[in-house]
């Protein structure tokens, strides 16, 4: 280990206690010595995704969130309800590290020439645990950012820039010929517009509120449909009509949206057809990638029988693509970082700030346009 590397360093866990509670806190872990083909990275910005958030606060009800710990060792603990202990009774009593992804500063390495190569180096990485002050992992879960790109710019180059990314790829594999995507005025969403116009690829967003439909028009999206207005389904339907797309990516997961998108791609692909009992035989796809609204999800009579829901995670996505596949992917996102696939934080926060009980509801809200970064070196 390199000298100036302590021995310890600050981690954020997230802890499920059989008592029916949720407890977060900063835990004093030992720092590992790295491996052949390791690296130390000392974590200089992670952001807070939908996905991290999963783990982070569960099923917690957060309006119970209280103060519990010290000043130098803050800790939150919040009530979790029947029904959310019943969903998350696999890690009760675990003490979980936090974090997706993250970018740093690699502090010490292993011997191989790969991981000596990158001391000094600014990279990002893949692979959870990173609300820490240090993450270690193998060099191929990393990617060197360019020159003078920050650890802030390149914090957030994997959950979002490859899922996105992963969205068009995957339409195409399965032979469909336009996609449409929730919550579409998010960060991802916008990465999405950007990575459909540059390619040519049609892409139906489907929003809420008329700021969101105004963000997506200035940079230049093309199909928007909000889901608040009283024409919702015809406007929808025409959309699809339009553009032939039978595959969908749902940030929403619950409630009647996933449902609503399934009728209209059957009705779309239904006009003009000769009348069958059984619907279009046109494959019909509803991906759901996150779970913004917790409610379970209906889907109505009048979908046909050529249709499927199912859950869809970026692992296993770039499992399926193989090494050239993430290896393609990877570069357009490092090539594209400052543009495509910039990111922009509401704040950014210390580990102690993100166990402040109001940093922790405004965070939790996922608020399109608001996302937060943790810097643990504060």
């Amino acid at each position: 280990m390199a000298a100036s590397v302590p021995d310890t360093g600050l981690q954020l866990r997230s802890l499920v206690k059989e008592s029916g509670e949720l407890e977060l806190s900063l835990a004093e872990v030992d720092i590992p010595q790295p491996g052949d083909d390791d690296i130390l990275i000392q974590v200089k910005a992670t952001p807070i995704n939908p996905s991290d958030l999963g783990l982070l606060v569960g099923a917690a009800d957060l309006s119970t969130a209280r103060a519990t710990g010290t000043a130098d060792r803050p800790a939150i603990t919040a009530d979790i309800p029947k029904a959310g202990m019943r969903a998350m009774a696999a890690r009760l009593g675990q003490s979980l590290p936090v974090g997706n992804e993250g970018a740093g500063t690699v502090v010490a390495a292993g011997k191989s020439p790969a991981a000596q190569a990158l001391v000094g180096k600014k990279v990002t990485g893949l692979g959870g645990e990173f609300y820490g002050q240090y993450r270690m992992l193998n060099v191929a879960q990393v990617m060197e950012l360019p020159e003078g790109v920050s650890a802030r710019d390149g914090a957030s180059c994997f959950v979002n820039p490859l899922t996105a990314l992963s969205m068009p790829e995957t339409m195409r594999m399965e032979g469909h010929k336009a996609l449409i995507h929730t919550a579409a005025a998010s960060n991802l969403g916008q990465m999405l517009n950007k990575i459909c116009i540059a390619d040519g690829v049609d892409l139906v967003n489907i929003v809420r509120k008329p700021e969101q439909e105004k963000i997506l028009r200035e940079i230049g999206a093309k199909h928007i449909v909000n889901s608040t207005s009283d024409r919702f389904m015809e406007e929808l339907i025409d959309k699809l009509v339009e553009t032939k797309a039978t595959v969908a990516f749902d940030a929403i997961g619950g409630g009647p949206l996933a449902g609503q998108i399934l009728t209209a791609m059957e009705a779309a692909a239904s006009k003009g057809q000769e009348f069958s009992r059984y619907g279009s035989a046109d494959p019909k796809q509803v991906y759901i990638y996150g779970r913004l609204d917790l409610s379970p999800t209906t889907i109505p009579p009048g979908v046909g029988m050529a249709w499927g829901a199912s859950g869809y995670l970026l692992t296993y996505f770039l499992q399926k693509i193989g090494a050239e596949g993430r290896a393609r992917l990877r570069k357009r996102v490092m090539d594209e970082l400052k543009t495509t696939f910039a990111s922009h934080y509401t704040a950014e926060i210390s580990l102690r700030d993100a166990l402040d009980p109001e940093t922790i509801k405004a965070y939790n809200e996922k608020k399109t346009g608001e996302k937060y970064l943790i810097n643990p070196s504060l």
